[in-house]
């Protein structure tokens, strides 16, 4: 099994950026699709961007145009680069990782813990 750990989350004003990382370890992190989701208090998860291992990436309506989701292999790492920072982007972002490395559809089989990221003035 895949573990992850994301890092690279905080505080930033509206406008500003981020860029989340996802450090993998455990399995041969080449073959998976990764995904970075969200979810805020009171709401309901969502998939932010995901990525297939043959680099295909797809992003949510909500940030297209401002995320862009990547990753290096030898680094067993992805990253989630987010420009253009609202308020609304507050949530913490969590790493997710498919074994199905074909499919954009992800479905997740491991969750990373999570890293908070607040958008405010």
């Amino acid at each position: 099994q895949v573990q992850l750990v994301e890092s690279g989350g905080g505080l930033v004003q509206p406008g500003g950026s981020l860029r989340p990382s996802c450090a993998a370890s455990g399995s041969i992190f080449s073959l998976y699709a990764m995904g970075w989701y969200r979810q805020a208090p009171g709401k309901q998860r969502e998939l932010v961007a995901a990525i297939t291992s043959r680099s295909i990436t797809n992003y949510a309506d909500s940030v297209k145009g401002r995320f862009t989701i990547s990753r290096d292999n030898a680094k067993n790492t992805v990253y989630l680069q987010m420009n253009s920072l609202k308020p609304e982007d507050t949530a913490v972002y969590y790493c997710a990782a498919d074994p199905r490395g074909y499919n954009i559809a992800i479905m997740p089989a491991t969750w990373g813990q999570g890293t908070q990221v607040t958008v405010s003035s």
